[in-house]
């Protein structure tokens, strides 16, 4: 398709850079405008666990289906990439919680989801490089789960944005909507630099409601800090995503290991300049719990860890779409960015770029909270 369109894309990140891209493919010109680097948000702290596992709207579920399914198509091409591997997802509940672990596996299973139930004694079949002693009863295999690491899925798609003549503003600060006569007509930074544009994308992240407050659009915002950890290099046999009580866990490139959690939101402080800090014996905390998954309980080391708003919309289910105040203006905004960064990409391109709206996306619109 060739497309006579310019389009500006606010937000660096995989939503941003996903659906720059897709548009570029069908013939639109476009500018991506980053308040700071690329991946520098959220996806750059991102647990990026590819997945729709456990209950969720019909919707939800299908267009994450179709997400992963992406991700499949891209891994087929070249399945020896390090930042992009499926070994499946575990995970399991507290001691005692068996029958919550049972009731996530029968719904699975009720809704076509590939979900094993298996038991202590055979989770290294399934899933090798777990320490079966962690699992205190029953855990859930999804066989068709696997991981991304975002920044280097940025980089590798921001190739073929620059092939395609895509243009790049980094450091672009805090970036706002121009609008005339009802319609969005571009974006203007902080410095005063005025892209005009037939269309406007806003994909910041957390950022995404107040950056289309001033246009009279609300759009309730539930994001809360969270934190991810890679860790120093470490021998790990670890190939699946591990969910568990006090530890998630996935594996890295360079034989690194990603972690997260949400138990210690409370001993994270975010200061008057907008940056956040957390004491280290907290940080080294999460990785001692994370040890204990991994069979022969290396000892993990804390490399490095990011702190910030988790995207995640008030009602828990992803912004998708076109502002019914705001023609021209669209929103891409979901607590699930990484699993659904190629397909929501793919799928608002096209609705930029033809002006028909893909069904997949109708209960997702901006419009349902006004």
């Amino acid at each position: 398709m060739s497309s006579t369109k310019r389009v500006a894309v606010i937000g660096g990140g995989i939503l941003g850079v996903s659906t720059a891209v897709h548009l570029l493919r069908e013939g639109a010109s476009v500018v991506l405008l980053s308040e700071q680097g690329l991946a520098s948000g959220a996806s750059g702290r991102s647990l990026s666990w590819l997945n729709s596992a456990g209950e969720r709207s019909t919707p939800y579920h299908q267009l994450r289906v179709a997400g992963v399914d992406r991700y499949r198509t891209l891994f087929a091409a070249d399945p020896d990439r390090d930042w992009l591997q499926f070994g499946g997802g575990v995970m399991w509940h507290a001691a005692g919680q068996r029958s919550a672990t049972q009731a996530r596996h029968d719904y699975e299973t009720s809704i076509g989801y590939n979900s094993k139930l298996v038991e202590p004694d055979q989770i290294a079949a399934v899933a090798p490089g777990i320490d079966a002693a962690a699992v205190p009863e029953a855990a859930i295999f999804n066989p068709g789960e696997g991981w991304v690491s975002l920044p280097e899925l940025v980089d590798f798609l921001m190739e073929e944005f620059h092939a395609l003549g895509g243009e790049l503003v980094l450091n672009a600060g805090k970036v706002s909507v121009t609008v005339d006569g009802g319609r969005a007509t571009g974006v203007e930074t902080a410095a005063g630099g005025t892209y005009a544009a037939d269309a406007v994308l806003v994909a910041c992240g957390a950022a995404t409601p107040s950056v289309v407050a001033p246009l009279g659009v609300e759009i309730p915002n539930g994001s809360p800090v969270s934190m991810l950890v890679l860790t120093k290099t470490v021998e790990h046999g670890l190939r699946a995503v591990l969910n568990t009580p006090r530890a998630a866990v996935r594996p890295n490139p360079g034989n690194t290991l990603a972690l997260d959690h949400d138990w210690y939101e409370e001993h994270i402080t975010e200061h008057a300049d907008g940056t956040f800090s957390i004491p280290d014996e907290v940080v080294q905390e999460l990785a001692d719990e994370a040890s204990k998954l991994i069979a022969g309980n290396p000892e993990l080391k804390p490399a490095s860890w990011k702190i910030g708003y988790k995207p995640i919309p008030g009602d828990g289910e992803p912004v998708l779409g076109e502002l019914g105040q705001v023609p021209g203006c669209f929103v891409a905004f979901t607590h699930s960015g990484a699993t659904l960064g190629l397909i929501a990409g793919e799928l608002l391109a096209g609705e930029i770029v033809t002006g028909k709206k893909h069904p997949m996306l109708a209960t997702f619109r901006p419009g349902r909270f006004s």
